[in-house]
């Protein structure tokens, strides 16, 4: 990857005051080109947002000095790394103007429409390059039949644009990489879409996060009501331990009654026997005392 241009010096006497451009004319083939143009610029504008000296912006002028407007190209879009200007101030100017700003721009989009098409690969190429732009790049989602191939781009080696390698897969994208950027330019059937190599996927844009955010609410509401459920059937199980441990206490209760009513009756069975005991015994005494008396009597009368 090559080394992104910081910013240069401003010449002597130049102000950072920027000169405010007239509104950019209205592109007749504005309705063809918006959707790829507005997606792109979102999604670059939100993977530099943590560079405050990076400026993506659209549809404004690009020259090298005001007094050129009459004869400046607008490009769809465009990337410059360490500018010295805020990046907003050079958004409200309508424009990008090199001698002010104090550096060119590092990457410059154009897509195709009916009416620009010849002018993005002819003559553009060539102003882009006077400019000194880094990159040009050059998207058309018709497949060529406005620029001269689906996807193009061009890097500037000593004063001059070379064609950047583009290749076409087995799966059909077409690809190039954008040192300045350090991603891939990826078309596939009609659409251009940026591939950040070290990520490993497409930079998103705004409908899938958003797709990705209601996925991740969806979800997030499926496991609060799992989590809800768990914590409910958690409540279940506690209450059906404590009416085991109650209906356990209660059983403990009632083995103790019956232990207690056991222990009782054994008692009693006890004390019955002991009383029939000593009823034996009196009655044991009794008996023997009369059999003594009885023989004695016997003896009385033997003697008598």
């Amino acid at each position: 990857m090559t080394t992104k241009p910081a910013a240069q010096p401003q010449p002597a006497g130049v102000s950072h005051r920027l000169t405010y451009l007239p509104d950019p004319p209205k592109s007749p083939d504005a309705m063809q080109q918006a959707p790829y143009i507005s997606l792109n610029h979102m999604v670059l504008a939100d993977h530099f947002l943590s560079q405050p000296d990076v400026l993506v912006g659209v549809n404004g002028y690009l020259c090298y000095d005001a007094r050129d407007i009459r004869r400046a190209p607008v490009p769809d879009l465009l990337v410059a790394f360490g500018v010295a200007v805020p990046p907003a101030e050079i958004v409200d100017a309508n424009g990008y103007t090199i001698s002010e700003i104090g550096k060119p721009p590092d990457f410059v989009l154009e897509v195709a429409s009916s009416s620009t098409g010849w002018r993005d690969y002819t003559v553009k190429r060539d102003i882009y390059a006077g400019y000194g732009v880094q990159e040009y790049w050059r998207f058309d989602h018709t497949g060529g039949r406005y620029h001269d191939t689906a996807l193009a781009g061009d890097r500037l080696v000593d004063g001059a644009y070379e064609p950047i390698p583009v290749t076409t897969g087995t799966d059909g994208i077409i690809r190039g990489y954008s040192a300045v950027l350090d991603l891939e330019l990826h078309s596939y059937y009609g659409e251009l879409r940026l591939w950040d190599p070290k990520m490993g996927d497409y930079l998103p844009d705004l409908t899938e996060t958003k797709a990705q955010r209601d996925a991740n609410a969806v979800q997030s509401a499926a496991n609060a009501a799992q989590r809800d459920e768990a914590y409910a059937q958690r409540d279940v199980n506690a209450a059906q331990r404590d009416d085991a441990y109650a209906q356990r206490d209660v059983n403990a209760a009632q083995r103790d009654d019956a232990y207690a009513q056991r222990d009782s009756a054994i008692t009693q069975r006890d004390e019955a026997v002991a009383e029939r005991d000593a009823m034996a015994a009196v009655h044991d005494a009794d008996l023997a005392r009369i059999r003594q008396l009885e023989a004695e009597l016997r003896r009385r009368e033997l003697e008598g």
